[in-house]
């Protein structure tokens, strides 16, 4: 049952015809139902952001829409490939000295969020740090790799029922590589993340290394590092090299259930940041890991399934293009109150669910990019149409 408050049917009244009143009890409804619903409230939205855009700054004629990976073309989805393997092809930029397993370009961004991790997840910092990343390695892509396309992203609930034949998983050449090798029988990888009890997660339909696709032979460099229930960490915590092939376990049971189409509408309905993440990012410390890592389990395996590691499986990048997505679209419908509204919730702090006790993240706070790229401050990525951001979404 889907419960809206005032606030939420308000800003929803024009698509929801459901939502007169203030003490609004939905039925439940099947999953095309609510995907008309979704699609009517998000065509609104991307109206109403196309009337706003000013004569100034990130104007109509400058900004650029990212679009769904299978909305694009083959000769596009092609084009993207080749820019992420030219990436994985060109040198690191961290010395050998701070990480020894950091051999390429493609490695950079892994080892930032490695050395990141726990103080970018549960935090005040999480959306506008995962924004800059994602946009930064967009923008390496472009840069260093002459991609002529802007990072996709990945509609979870549109191949919720397959996702392992959908055009990231399926395996061609226009893919991010096939799912894994099925392993019969195998069970679900239990996850530990930091103090948490252990998580025991549904299998998928692979578990093995990845043989198809553009991405078969991609070599992983760094990790393991922690989160995944038996597993040791690499060398030097990680950070030496330890070069393995790719592991994916995709599936349609965690999909299914933690980021289909009533969580997109359950995302939207939020009136609040502190709301929209508890739902976005799950329940710290339970089973309930919403659509956040729901997303990263769907591709699990090795390197996708550790917390730490998990850029290093090119599907990340199209998971966190849909994050952002989500909260853009969230933003958008208010923007002139959510595009600086921090959290001020138990996820709004600068340590990982608050523990240990610190003060909460501010706007002012610096978004640290390490070797990825330059830094910036939360205040500045607040919003996708000001100051460098100059994107929305399709």
């Amino acid at each position: 049952m889907r419960l809206f408050t005032c606030t939420t049917a308000a800003i929803l009244a024009t698509v929801v015809s459901e939502t007169a009143g203030c003490n609004l009890l939905l039925k439940p409804r099947q999953d095309e139902d609510v995907k008309v619903e979704v699609d009517q409230i998000i065509d609104t939205i991307k109206e109403k952001h196309r009337a706003s855009l000013s004569d100034d700054g990130c104007a109509v004629e400058n900004i650029v829409y990212r679009r769904e990976y299978g909305s694009l073309s083959e000769s596009e989805r092609l084009d993207y490939v080749t820019a992420v393997k030219c990436l994985q092809a060109l040198p690191a930029r961290t010395p050998a000295g701070i990480s020894n397993g950091t051999r390429s370009r493609f490695d950079d961004f892994v080892l930032t969020h490695i050395q990141h991790t726990l103080d970018i997840h549960y935090t005040g910092n999480f959306q506008h740090w995962h924004r800059w990343f994602v946009y930064l390695y967009e923008k390496a892509l472009r840069d260093e790799c002459g991609y002529k396309g802007y990072q996709p992203y990945w509609d979870w609930p549109k191949y919720a029922d397959a996702p392992q034949d959908s055009p990231i998983f399926n395996g061609d050449p226009y893919s991010l590589g096939g799912n894994g090798e099925y392993i019969p029988g195998h069970n679900g990888s239990v996850i530990v993340p930091p103090g948490s009890p252990p998580i025991q997660l549904a299998p998928g339909l692979g578990g093995g290394y990845v043989r198809t696709g553009p991405f078969a032979n991609m070599t992983v460099h760094l990790g393991p590092v922690g989160g995944v229930a038996g597993v040791e960490p690499g060398p030097d915590g990680g950070l030496g090299y330890n070069p393995r092939g790719v592991r994916r376990d995709v599936g349609p049971g965690l999909n299914g259930r933690y980021a289909n189409y009533t969580t997109i509408l359950g995302l939207l309905s939020k009136s609040n940041v502190t709301e929209y993440r508890g739902l976005s990012e799950g329940v710290a410390n339970t089973a309930e890991i919403g659509p956040h890592g729901g997303g990263h389990y769907v591709i699990n395996g090795d390197p996708g399934g550790d917390l730490y590691i998990s850029p290093g499986d090119p599907a990340f990048w199209v998971h966190h293009g849909m994050m952002d997505r989500m909260w853009t679209l969230w933003q958008a419908m208010d923007p002139e109150t959510r595009n600086t509204q921090m959290d001020d919730g138990t996820y709004g702090h600068i340590t990982w669910a608050n523990d240990p006790a610190s003060r909460l993240a501010s706007l002012d706070d610096v978004i640290d990019m390490g070797y990825a790229g330059p830094s910036t401050t939360i205040g500045q990525v607040a919003s996708t149409t000001s100051g460098e951001l100059c994107y929305f979404y399709d």
